[in-house]
């Protein structure tokens, strides 16, 4: 370690994977810098201001399967109060309501499965068969998530496994890997009771963890530069330096894959990383805010309808009336009447919204497909890494995949 303590770490990019890199790095005794272009903390998990309020630039929710980001939340005193906790809960009005009871895994999944409304008991059978078969959730061969649910009844599928798929991998079932979508089946449904539980952001996405997660770095000894973009990264006698002026010894890269190419352009060594990120398919995620009377609320901070998950701010933080909808790669650009539509399925007699914006994250997540080749933590020049949701891993693009690729950078540096 002593050795390492004296060199100099740079982690370009703010967003979890950067953070949590750094974060990591400094609770070692290691000291870093860590530049981001945007003024605001977050990657494409971070805050924005909309009529007067802090909102995100996209709904995320947790998992209690999200162990590392939970425990770098601990570890840099973000407040428990931060999260709202609820045991597993999936509502579609008129189609399928699935509560899970506080009971020891696996009885909590099983009464979940038993008492949902909704299903047939030829369906709950067959989504119980379905876990138990599983075995160790692993495949010899990859193939899509709508071969592996072939024989699954079609309501089962419709209301329950193709959901889920959508909003964990963000891709459609007849493209999306079947392996990754097991993985988050085995972390989560399949693990302890408290893993399945849905964790609701009571905070702005940016104060969550990137901003508690700056004060501590800083705390330490560490330098958080925002509003700092970094252009170039070249070698420099056996050291990397940013933008012809800081020189370091190591370097973690946390930017979007898609600003690789022009960052790492003297690097040739790293070519057949831009190679295998140009091969991606990328998918949009669409955020629709639509603000009504304060009076107007959801049966639970998180209801469904059709393909559409809706939030209610109003009781996840005090923003009545103010709703969340959230559409995953959606084949076109919709517009505010469509996720009102959705709305009225949920609320009826639902009044006309005072106002309305729609956020379109158009590179939200890669397609998330069968055997995708996904670059490596370690690259090919000593000293250089790589974090990300898209980096190699059992996650799809999700904040725990982001900080756990961010906390693995890291730890490669401390040993």
């Amino acid at each position: 370690m002593a050795r390492c303590l004296d060199k100099r770490v740079a982690v370009v990019g703010g967003g979890y994977a950067g953070l949590a890199a750094a974060v990591e790095l400094v609770a070692n005794g290691i000291k870093v810098d860590v530049f981001e272009a945007s003024r605001t903390l977050g990657g494409r998990a971070r805050s924005i201001e909309i009529a007067g309020m802090t909102v995100d630039n996209g709904s995320h929710i947790l998992l209690g399967a999200y162990r590392e980001t939970l425990r770098l939340m601990r570890q840099v005193g973000a407040p428990e109060t931060s999260l709202q906790r609820h045991p597993l809960h999936i509502e579609i009005p008129n189609e399928l309501r699935l509560i899970a009871p506080r009971l020891p895994s696996p009885f909590h999944l099983g009464w979940a499965l038993l008492a949902a409304q909704g299903l047939s008991w030829t369906e709950k059978f067959a989504a119980m068969r379905f876990m138990r078969h599983q075995h160790h959730f692993h495949l010899d061969t990859d193939i899509t998530v709508s071969t592996l649910l072939a024989e699954q009844p079609e309501k089962l599928r419709r209301t329950l496994w193709e959901p889920l798929c959508l909003a964990a991998l963000n891709t459609p079932v007849a493209t999306a890997s079947a392996q990754i979508f097991l993985n988050v089946l085995r972390d989560s449904l399949a693990a302890d009771r408290a893993d399945s539980d849905l964790l609701l952001p009571a905070q702005p996405l940016s104060a969550l963890f990137p901003e508690p997660a700056a004060r501590f770095i800083e705390a330490r000894g560490g330098r958080v530069f925002a509003g700092t973009r970094i252009a170039s990264l070249t070698q420099h006698e056996g050291k990397f330096r940013l933008d012809d002026e800081s020189i370091y010894d190591q370097v973690i890269l946390a930017v979007a894959p898609q600003h690789l190419s022009k960052l790492i352009l003297g690097l040739p060594e790293l070519a057949p990383v831009v190679k295998q990120v140009e091969k991606f398919e990328w998918k949009s995620i669409v955020t629709c805010y639509l603000s009504y009377p304060e009076t107007v609320c959801l049966p639970f901070p998180m209801v469904a309808s059709g393909n559409v998950w809706f939030f209610d701010l109003g009781t996840m933080r005090g923003h009545h009336g103010l709703m969340a909808a959230v559409l995953s790669c959606p084949e076109t650009r919709p517009d505010s009447a469509y996720f009102s539509s959705k709305l009225t399925r949920i609320i009826p007699n639902l009044p006309l919204h005072r106002w309305h914006r729609v956020i379109t994250e158009k590179r939200a997540t890669f397609a998330c497909t069968p055997n995708l080749s996904r670059p490596t933590t370690q690259t090919a020049l000593p000293g250089l890494w790589l974090a990300g949701d898209y980096v190699a891993g059992d996650y799809p693009a999700t904040l725990e995949g982001a900080v756990r690729s961010g906390v693995a950078a890291a730890r490669l540096i401390i040993k």
